[in-house]
Order: structure tokens, then C-alpha cells, then sequence
């Protein structure tokens, strides 16, 4: 491990990155709150609200995370080893690579946003959840479509290899 090689700096400034980051959200979540209290007036988020979050956040983080075209933002923290997105460097860097690299982790981060957008600036906001919730729920079905097609297609193997090792045991039969 390299942190183990230079006196376990590496570890300690992760941590710190760590630590620092959390600090941040901590920061960030206490503004959304106090913000969602002062303008909603002690009214709850909507449950409509929650769930286009959700979707928002979900195809956002994976935006973030996984596409060509964000690549320029996370090329600093990570790079892409046979198609799967890593963390790189060490200490801050990597540590800020593992949050961009994880479309769960950057998810989170992603709903705070929304969350403080609602309350700061809903119609620009609303318009964003909009958008990402529908390409969120479009993303979501095409993989079920895969699935289902994928699940198609390897039965229909099957049984084309089960014709074909009948027909050979048939021929070496006769």
C-alpha cells in the first residue's frame, strides 16, 4: 500500500479528505434544512418532490459517474481501466475519485443539491428533476428491456444448443 510506504501520509490525508468532505455535506444538509424551514414555513417536503429527487439524483449520479460526457470532470480523481471508472492518484485525489467514481456516493450529494434547489430556486430546479427523472425513468427500462430481451436471447441459445447436441448424438447414433 502506498501509505504504508510514506509513513501512512496517504491514510492520513484520505482522512483528512474524508473527514473534510463530510464536513462539507454536514454544512451543506444544516443550509438545506434551515432554508427548508425559513421558506416552506415548516412544510415538509412534497412526497411527489421526494420521489422525482430520487430519480434525479439516481441518473445524475450516474451522469456523473459513468458517461463520456462528463468524463472532462472526473479525469482529474479518476480514469477508466477496462471500462470501469476508478479512483487514481493518492490521498485527496483518490479519495475525491472514489466519491466520483461511485454513482451511489456522488448520489447523495446530488439529492442535497435538489433538496436546497427546491427551496432557493424551485422553477429552475423542478425543470432539472424533470428532466433527469424522465431520463432516469427511460434508463431504468431500457436496462429492464435488456434484461428481458438478454433472458430471451440466451434461452433461445440454449435451446439451439440443446437441437444442435440432440441432433449430433441422433446422427452418431445411426
Amino acid at each position: 500500500m502506498s501509505g504504508d510506504s510514506n509513513g501512512g501520509s496517504d491514510t492520513t490525508q484520505k482522512r483528512a479528505t474524508y473527514l473534510s468532505l463530510m464536513a462539507v455535506f454536514g454544512t451543506v444538509f444544516a443550509v438545506t434544512a434551515e432554508a427548508s424551514k425559513k421558506r416552506s414555513g415548516g412544510r415538509g417536503i412534497d412526497p411527489l418532490d421526494i420521489g422525482l429527487v430520487g430519480l434525479a439524483a439516481y441518473r445524475t449520479g450516474r451522469l456523473l459517474a459513468f458517461d463520456q460526457v462528463t468524463e472532462p470532470l472526473r479525469a482529474p480523481f479518476t480514469e477508466t481501466v477496462d471500462g470501469n471508472v476508478q479512483p487514481k492518484g493518492e490521498g485527496a485525489q483518490s479519495a475525491l475519485g472514489e466519491l466520483f467514481s461511485c454513482p451511489t456516493c456522488i448520489d447523495t450529494w446530488v439529492a442535497a443539491a435538489l433538496v436546497l434547489g427546491l427551496r432557493v430556486a424551485p422553477i429552475p430546479t423542478r425543470t432539472y428533476m424533470a428532466v433527469m427523472s424522465a431520463s432516469g425513468v427511460a434508463e431504468i427500462l431500457d436496462y429492464a428491456v435488456n434484461a428481458f430481451d438478454g433472458s430471451n436471447k440466451a434461452s433461445q441459445a440454449a435451446a439451439d444448443l440443446d437441437q444442435k447436441v440432440a441432433g449430433a448424438v441422433q446422427a452418431g447414433a445411426s
